[in-house]
């Protein structure tokens, strides 16, 4: 576990073990317990190892098949299902604590070929050589936790868990993919591309989630490897299915604390982060561990201008989950010091990319430094809860009921769900009919960061017709139901790239595995698998965490139906002082010639000259707060680029800077 890479060219202009010295050197900013390399004549294999589960202590990659070392791979893996291989590969009398995970991904090679992939559960990132077929294999998890970026030209292909070390090679050039550009100004979602194998460079690619590819006689293959397909349950009582989910999540859970150092989680006051936190401790307990919490909270000097259903300081409900469950020791951190604005740099030179995610950099980065220093080897977290673990819209659901003229349900569910939210049925009609038969009326204004690319950059690379194309975005159009953003999460691989490149980026950075056991396969199907009325039920919304919580949660965290946790609202308070260099920056960026090419300019002065005082709090989430800081964001990481920084500079200042 930690990084991978290679390269390969019959035409090589300096000796492979030169190439292989540039390309590894890049890692030498980071933590590592083993550093191997394999070589032969015109190919080189390198792992940078962090030991994370108990079988890695020790381990020496690449990893090396039989005495003819006929495979050798490089692997960047945790899986969780270690017990079915051993089942399937026929390992029964083999000590669990002998073969480690990139021995078993090499044994599933042997076996299975270019079909082992799908064979895997967990988080991986993995490349082989194959000498006697003369062939690069090598595969991504079905949600790209783990990142693999790699790039060719005539004759040569290389790969690499970074960036960084496939634009130091002599063959590459540093230009941008102004396609990603467009992609990143144009959709105002999180989502950065529409295409998976793209990055913003030109002449790297990556290969997309849930892919394979084979590099063969300087022909590429990339191809999808599996599909989600949902679980078969059968006829079940509510007890059952109530039963069978709190299995599959226990399996999910438990078969991701597989560390020899500690275990944390980050811990908000809600369900998703709740149940994870709960299910680990009861299960640490009985291995003489304790989990370590780790929780954002604002400022001292905040003033909560969130709504009633919402809440920004979530102690309260937190501090219900930790002394519920017990045998966990909770921390708060506030990162005091640390802005949207005083982050920009370290995260761009720890993605190698520009990112959206503003109003949560700065803790979550800041948790991950806490995580490495308390000792932690791998943090939980519940990042897919909204579609796996706490699915259950029940709004949408409503909405359904009417359109199908289940008159009978739909009151019976009304009635409960009236008495839940405090919300008299005759609004809540409404609001279900207005969910079923929505409004035609005209499109909605567009919202500042809608607005954010240059129009005739727009024009150029028909950005808008490929997103809406591509079902991602378009202008003014209506959101969609629950139940369609769902189908889109696991039939799209583009709605996962984002949190593996943070995951895998920051991972690497402080050795400490970002792992959500919310977004295991073996759980995503079983919940795809559940009758829609297992989630929404008695009035219940996210019916199937809350029936399978009871317990474990406090019923002040199980069935709060009205409190929504908000992370990041203070995050406009945090640069008052620095609001002047704020804004005195983005006037530069104004006047620079290659910005004016990709960005709005005339909308990013407007917002400007609208906001030369410290805006209201709220406007952190949206409007012309978000477009300036994603325009930013863009404009530093170019001008890194321009000035040879993102492909010549050592990270070590960055990697080191933060710790």
């Amino acid at each position: 576990m930690g990084a991978i890479a290679g390269y390969s060219n019959q035409e090589l202009s300096l000796p492979i073990n030169i190439v292989s010295e540039r390309m590894m050197s890049h890692f030498e900013c980071y933590p590592s317990d083993h550093i191997g390399n394999w070589f032969d004549k015109t190919i080189f294999i390198g792992c940078v190892s962090q030991w994370i589960t108990p079988e890695d202590i020790g381990l020496q990659q690449p990893n090396v098949s039989g005495f003819e070392k006929k495979i050798v791979l490089a692997a960047d893996a945790i899986l969780d299902n270690r017990s079915e291989l051993f089942e399937r590969l026929s390992l029964r009398n083999w000590p669990d604590r002998v073969i480690t995970d990139s021995e078993l991904i090499l044994l599933s090679y042997e076996k299975w070929g270019e079909s082992c992939p799908d064979y895997l559960i967990g988080d991986f990132a993995f490349m082989l050589w194959d000498t006697e077929k003369q062939q690069w294999f090598g595969a991504r998890d079905f949600s790209g936790n783990r990142t693999l970026y790699y790039t060719q030209s005539e004759g040569m292909f290389a790969f690499c868990t970074l960036i960084r070390p496939l634009l130091h090679l002599t063959e590459i050039d540093s230009a941008l993919n102004e396609q990603w550009v467009a992609e990143f100004l144009a959709n105002p979602g999180r989502i950065e591309t529409m295409d998976p194998n793209s990055t913003v460079f030109q002449c790297i690619k990556q290969l997309p989630p849930f892919h394979s590819i084979t590099v063969k006689d300087g022909r590429t293959t990339i191809k999808r490897y599996g599909e989600i397909k949902p679980e078969n349950i059968g006829r079940l009582s509510d007890a059952e299915h109530v039963e069978a989910f709190k299995e599959r999540f226990s399996t999910a859970v438990t078969s991701r604390l597989r560390t020899h150092r500690q275990v944390g989680s980050f811990l908000s006051g809600g369900l998703d982060s709740g149940a994870v936190a709960a299910f680990a401790a009861k299960e640490l307990r009985l291995r003489g561990k304790q989990l370590h919490s780790f929780s954002y909270i604002p400022l001292d000097d905040f003033e909560d201008w969130t709504t009633g259903s919402r809440l920004a300081d979530e102690r309260p409900y937190i501090k219900s989950t930790v002394e519920f469950s017990g045998n966990i020791r909770d921390s708060y951190f506030s990162f005091a010091d640390r802005s949207p604005l005083s982050d920009i740099d370290q995260w761009l030179e720890t993605l190698e990319m520009p990112y959206k995610f503003i109003e949560n950099s700065y803790w979550l980065s800041g948790i991950f430094e806490k995580a490495e220093v308390s000792g932690v080897g791998v943090l939980l977290n519940g990042g897919r809860g909204n579609y796996t673990l706490s699915w259950g819209p029940a709004l949408d659901y409503y909405a359904q009921l009417m359109k199908q003229f289940r008159f009978l349900d739909l009151y019976k569910e009304i009635s409960c769900y009236s008495k839940n939210r405090g919300i008299g049925r005759k609004k809540l009609l409404s609001l279900i009919k207005s969910r079923a038969f929505p409004s035609r009326g005209s499109a909605r204004p567009l919202t500042p960061l809608e607005q954010m690319i240059n129009p005739e950059f727009a024009a150029t690379t028909n950005i808008y017709e490929g997103l809406a194309h591509s079902g991602v975005y378009k202008a003014g159009a209506p959101s969609s139901t629950m139940f369609e953003a769902r189908s889109r999460q696991f039939e799209q691989v583009i709605h996962w790239t984002n949190s593996g490149v943070s995951g895998t980026k920051l991972s690497l950075k402080h050795k400490v595995w970002y792992r959500d056991p919310t977004n295991d396969r073996r759980l995503v199907e079983f919940c795809l698998g559940l009758p829609v009325n297992q989630f929404v039920k008695d009035g219940m919304d996210r019916a199937m965490v809350r029936r399978a919580t009871q317990g474990l949660l406090p019923d002040r965290v199980r069935l709060n139906y009205n409190i929504r946790g908000i992370q990041g609202a203070d995050g406009i308070l945090r640069m008052k002082d620095q609001w002047l260099q704020f804004l005195n920056e983005m006037e530069q960026l104004c006047k620079d010639p290659q910005m004016a090419v990709y960005m709005n300019i005339p909308m990013i002065q407007r917002a400007i000259s609208e906001n030369r005082k410290l805006p209201e709090a709220h406007a952190v989430y949206g409007g012309d707060f978000a477009m300036m800081m994603r325009a930013l964001v863009l404009y530093r990481f170019i001008n890194k680029v321009k000035g040879g920084e993102i492909h010549e500079q050592t990270m070590e200042q960055a990697i080191s800077g933060s710790s």
